[in-house]
Formats: structure tokens, sequence, C-alpha cells
């Protein structure tokens, strides 16, 4: 395994630290996580005055150790940088699991240059799991290696994937999975993109789809994903990118790419 550079370092530590605060904020909260909700997208896309205060507290963080680096940030948007690294925020994924009180939330913070990811963290508070990697050094959850499952037969794999808010592309969505399922072992639905990836990258299921992301969703669980050793891209070929991606085991990422392609995916999800 490839030496870590002491700058990868330096930005791992900061993103941990970042999002360990942000975790415990979270927790600290739950007990009453219903004020000041309101909604972006549709009724069902929420934001919470827990979300703003996780983001704040994050990108604060940030512009104080590092305040040439640009920030892009799910509530706040884009702060501009000059040093070429971009931090990538979502403060709390999942938050309609967060305001039931579910477990199935995260905070999930990425580095990118280039527009690659560099450094990923995700903190899981619940279940006290920190799933960290950097590229070119592997994935942990808690400081230990993780690997995806060794997986080999779609028949039986277990797939996770998420909704889009919109009603109509909710019944695309439906449609897909009718077709899908049936070839499939079984699908879970937990409600945050980082969380699912983690679970790819650590073998909790075997791989994950799903369309209609932002950045923030997916910049840190992919490059987890890749590290601990899975396989990730577009649905419909490529690279992933926000608004499409897929994670699974090599022996799956073809044959599963290839029944979301026929299932209509790729451009009807």
């Amino acid at each position: 395994m490839p030496v870590v550079s002491e700058p990868l370092d330096d930005l791992l530590d900061l993103a941990e630290e970042l999002a360990r605060r942000a975790g415990a904020l979270l927790l600290k909260r739950l007990a009453d996580p219903r004020t000041e909700v309101s909604t972006k997208s549709s009724a069902t896309d929420m934001v919470t005055e827990i979300d703003r205060l996780s983001e704040r507290l994050i990108v604060d963080g940030i512009r104080a150790a590092r305040p040439r680096d640009g920030i892009l940030a799910e509530e706040s948007g884009e702060l501009e940088g000059s040093s070429g690294l971009r931090w990538v925020v979502d403060p709390l994924d999942g938050t309609t699991n967060y305001l039931y009180g579910h477990p199935g939330f995260a905070v999930s913070i990425a580095v990118e240059r280039d527009g690659r990811s560099i450094v990923a963290v995700v903190n899981d508070p619940v279940h006290s799991e920190l799933f960290t990697a950097v590229s070119e050094g592997g994935a942990r959850r808690n400081g230990v290696p993780i690997r995806p499952s060794q997986a080999v037969d779609l028949g039986t794999a277990l797939v996770a994937t998420g909704f889009a808010y919109d009603p109509a592309r909710r019944r695309a969505q439906a449609a897909v999975l009718e077709r899908v399922l049936p070839r499939i072992r079984d699908i879970r639905r937990m409600g945050a993109a980082a969380v699912d990836l983690c679970s790819v990258a650590c073998g909790r299921v075997d791989a994950y789809f799903e369309r209609g992301l932002e950045a923030w969703d997916l910049s840190a669980g992919l490059l987890i994903a890749a590290e601990a050793g899975a396989s990730v891209g577009a649905i419909g070929g490529g690279p992933a990118v926000p608004g499409s991606a897929i994670a699974a085991p090599p022996a799956l990422f073809e044959p599963l790419r290839a029944l979301l392609v026929e299932a209509g995916a790729a451009t009807h999800a």
C-alpha cells in the first residue's frame, strides 16, 4: 500500500476532527430534532436547524484552518478558493431519518483536487463508526481496513438504492425496481447515500445504485467504496458523477450495471 503523503494526512486529520464534532452535535440534538423544519425542492425534501448548525461548525472549522481552500456545502452553496482544493460537505446526510430518530444518517466530508476526491470521511454517530479513505491509501472503519463483499452472483446480491424527492421521478424509480427486484436477492433503502456507500465498502450490502444525487451526497462515500476495493461508475457507463452512481464488487459491477440499463435506470430514474 502506498504511503499517504503528509498533506493528505493533515487534510484527513482535519476532516476527521470536524466530522466527529458535527456528529456529536447531531447526537446532542437528536432528542428534539424537529424544531425549525422547512422544505426545499418538495414537501419531502426537508432541511432543519440542525443541518445548518452542523454545516456552520464544519465550514467555520475549514475556513479557520485552511482559508485558501474552496468549499461546496449543501445548505450554503459554493465558496471559492485559491489553493486548488475544494471541500465537499454534507452536514447531515439522511435528514428524514434524523427527524424521526431513525438510525441511518451521517456527516459526510470530502476533499477534492482537480475535481477528484482525495480524502473522505463519513461519520455515522449513532453506531460510533467513522469511515475514512485517502486516495491510493485504502479505506478504514474506526481505523481498521475494510473490504466489500466477495459476491459474484447477481441473483443473491443485496442491493441498496434511494429515491428522489420529486413524485414523478419516484414513479419512474419504482418502475425500475419492478424489473430489477426479481433478479436480485433483495433491495435495501436506507435513506442516506453516504451510509449506503460505506455499507458497500464494508460488505453490509453487496451493491448500491442511485440517480439524481448531488456532489455532497457522493464525493466522500464513492472514494471510501473505491478505496475499499469496490468498482464505482455511472449507471450508463463511465465514471460516477453527480446524478448517476453505482458501486459494487468487481464481479457484480458489470452484471448489475447491465441490468439497470435494461430496466431503464440510466435514463428514466
